[in-house]
Order: structure tokens, then sequence, then C-alpha cells
């Protein structure tokens, strides 16, 4: 029996490598849930088996949501369970185990190659070893940096031991855009200080790139080297999001909850969460007391997510400039899709219409679904209220985001289960899901063309 069949009744059943990578994350979630649900990993009374699935499943798909305090829930144990639950999710499941199975000299087959290269968005690389170890070495080097100047930054306040785990703990957090803060406030104390807010948004947007454009970047001041499209696009995008982001946010609450800090600490704070929404978690001001334009902003933010092979969710960077640049081409009449003097395939510019799609799919059912669920006694004049709420922690879980309004402690057991499943649709893909379902036959026949009215 070849490896990726699985014996039924009846005939077998063939995995693909959506499977491996559906079934990597669905595995992980469910370990992490079993550790994180032993006494333990937690102080005083143990955590319900849905809080412990909640939490293991927002660490393995680097959301950020909680439903118990990191810092004081749970232990030592506890904490380190979730952190590498982090390291694992946020630098993927396959490519975890592939890495690991290259160290001890094994052999990749071409089913597990091809789940790899389908987690980074089909890599151009040719040399799979070789990308994984740059990967894990871009990964672990840039943790390594973020933690020992957070370390600086964090002796003032803690003890040294304390510091070192606070800055490692954090730093992993932050580059595998996950959210999980050991501080009861997130990272509000740190509102007015420039190293801190510079280290965690260089962490972030560094997690956020993506590993292909990381191991690309060097090409930019080389004149020798030829810059990949797909690095052009994310660079773009994720500046011109990060710019005017800021400056929106820092617009609509200069008068709300940037008025009591100064000049520096507006700036901060309007950087920072243009940057904290796609997909990172943390926050340096509350999230309870936005405007209802920055929160709707936010949203936006939120939806288009991180960039293509990173650890962040959403429905990626190049995915929203290459429909923006997919609906002006169709307005003014042309067919071909180019973008940056070059052109896109017919395939690619499907799978922006189809992740796109389903993405709006799975954040209006699942807020429906919410909206019923929780709407069981809440006052007449609070409904609209609420409303924003269960979008806005939908589309946070959606978007592995983490970044919430303060209702998800609050949530019943059945929406946390929704949530669950929503953090995992969000980290592996819409498509991915949709995909891995659809018939492994192809048809054969075309039926007759048809106009029909649209629009």
């Amino acid at each position: 029996m070849a490896f990726n069949e699985i014996p039924m009744k009846g005939g077998k059943l063939s995995l693909r490598p959506a499977h491996y990578l559906l079934l990597g994350f669905a595995g992980a979630i469910l370990m992490g849930a079993i550790l994180l649900w032993l006494p333990v990993s937690t102080n005083g009374a143990p955590i319900s088996f849905v809080d412990a699935l909640f939490t293991s499943t927002s660490a393995v798909c680097v959301t950020g949501l909680i439903v118990v305090d990191t810092g004081t829930k749970f232990t030592l144990f506890g904490q380190l369970v979730i952190l590498t639950l982090i390291q694992m999710g946020g630098l993927g499941i396959m490519t975890f185990s592939v890495f690991f199975m290259i160290l001890l000299g094994k052999r990749i087959s071409f089913k597990g190659r091809v789940a790899i290269h389908d987690s980074f968005s089909h890599s151009p690389f040719k040399d799979f070893s070789g990308m994984l170890r740059a990967i894990f070495v871009i990964a672990f080097g840039i943790e390594a940096l973020g933690a020992i100047g957070l370390t600086l930054c964090f002796a003032r306040d803690f003890p040294l031991r304390q510091a070192i785990y606070s800055a490692v703990f954090h730093s992993i957090s932050a580059f595998c855009n996950a959210g999980f803060s050991l501080f009861p406030d997130s990272l509000v104390r740190y509102q007015n200080s420039i190293p801190v807010n510079v280290i965690f948004m260089l962490l972030i947007v560094f997690g956020g790139l993506g590993f292909l454009v990381l191991i690309d970047l060097p090409a930019l001041f080389d004149k020798h080297r030829k810059v990949s499209l797909h690095t052009k696009i994310v660079l773009i995008t994720t500046g011109g999001l990060i710019f005017f982001g800021a400056v929106f946010i820092f617009v609509t609450e200069y008068a709300d909850q940037l008025a009591a800090l100064p000049m520096r600490g507006k700036i901060l704070a309007s950087f920072f969460q243009s940057i904290t929404p796609r997909t990172a978690g943390f926050n340096t001001i509350s999230y309870a007391r936005l405007t209802n334009a920055t929160l709707f902003f936010t949203l936006f933010l939120m939806f288009v997510g991180a960039s293509p092979g990173s650890c962040g969710g959403g429905i990626k960077t190049s995915t929203f400039s290459i429909l923006l640049i997919l609906v002006w081409r169709r307005i003014h009449g042309h067919r071909r899709v180019s973008v940056l003097q070059r052109t896109l395939p017919q395939e690619v510019t499907d799978r922006v219409i189809v992740i796109t799609f389903l993405a709006f799919v799975t954040v209006f059912f699942a807020t429906m679904i919410l909206l019923v669920s929780e709407g069981w006694g809440v006052p007449t004049g609070r409904e609209r209220l609420h409303l924003i709420n269960i979008l806005f922690e939908v589309v946070s879980a959606f978007g592995t985001v983490g970044l919430s309004t303060g209702i998800t402690a609050s949530l019943s057991a059945f929406a946390k289960v929704v949530l669950v499943a929503v953090m995992y649709v969000g980290r592996v893909g819409p498509a991915t899901v949709a995909f891995s379902m659809r018939p492994q036959e192809e048809e054969h026949f075309q039926y007759a063309e048809e106009h029909a009215m649209v629009g």
C-alpha cells in the first residue's frame, strides 16, 4: 500500500498534498489542546477542554485570541507548550516535519515536497533542502536578534532572567504574528517606548512578508540578481497599507485614543496599530474604545492580512493587489491582467477570485451563526454594538490576527468552537480546504455555451 493511501471499505482513500497540510495542523491543534488541558499546564483550577482547544488553535494558527490570561493562568510548562505551538504554526507544520526528516537523513517523498511547495504558494525554488534551511536560518536569526533587543528593553523593568524569558517569548510571538503576550495589557505599557515599538513592528513586518520574499530581499541590492514579481507586489502593497493605514488611524483617533499621548506617542501608536492588524494581534491602545471609523478600517486590514508563505493569515496582500488590478483591467476592457510589465496566468487570477469569495463566505456565515447563538438576551439598544463586536471577532479569527474588543472570554462554548473552525480555515486557507474536497476526476466534456444576464 502506498504511503498516501488509506484503506477504506470498498476501496482506498488517496491523500493529496493539501490533505497532509490540513491533517498536520489538525493533529498539532489536538495534541496542543490535550497538553494544555493537563493540570500541570495551568495555575489553580484547570481550564475546560473547549478553552484548551481554543488556546491551542489560537497558538497553532498564530492568532492570539485568548480566553484566559497567558501570563498568569498558564504555568511555565503551559507557556512553553503555547510557545512551541506558535513556532510550529508560524513556520508551518509540514515545514517543521520535513526539516527534521532532512536533519535525520530521511528521504522526502514527492508528495511531501509538493505539500511544502503548496504551503509556500508554489515556490519557484528548485533547491528544496536549501530553501528549507534558509527558512529556518532566517526565522531563528530574526527571532534571536529580536530577543536580544527586547532583553535590553525589558531588563529595565524585570529581573534579568525574567527579562530574557519575556524577550524570547515575545520575539517568537511577534515574528510568527501570533500576538500572544505575557503582559495582561499586551503592550499598552510600552506605547511611548520607541525601541520596543520599533523592534515589535520590524518583527511583525518581517514575519508577515513571507519567507520567499525574505530570501529574495538581497536581490534588491544586487544588480546581477533579478527581483521576482511576487516580491515586488508584496513590498509595494505592504508599504502602502502600512503608510496609509497609519495616516488614517492618526486622523481618526487624534482627538480620541491618541489625545493624551505626546506627538511621538501618537505617531508610534498610529504606525503600530496599522501594522499589527495584519496579522499580529498586539496592541498599544485599547481596541474596545476605538472610534467606529478606526474599527471598520481595522476590519479591512485584518481581512487583507499578511503575505503568501508567511506566518500570517487573511486573503493576503498579493491577492488584494491582484484583485484591484483585475477589476481595473476588466473595467477598461482588457482581458489580460498585467502587473509591473508582466502578464499573470489565468489560473492566478481565477485563484484570486476564489480565495476572496470563499473568505467572504466564511466570514459571513460565521458572523451569522454567532449573531444567532450569542444574541439571546442582548438589550435592543446594544444590538448594533453587539454586531460590530461579533464581526470584529470573526474577522480577527479568520485573519489569524488576535485583536478583540474584549468579548472573547465571555463567548459561549459553542461560539468558541465556531471560532476554532474559523481560525483553522483562516490559517490553512479557505481555498485549500475547498480544493481538498473536490473530486480528483476531471471533466472531459463541455456543455454548449449560452449567455446569462448579470449585474
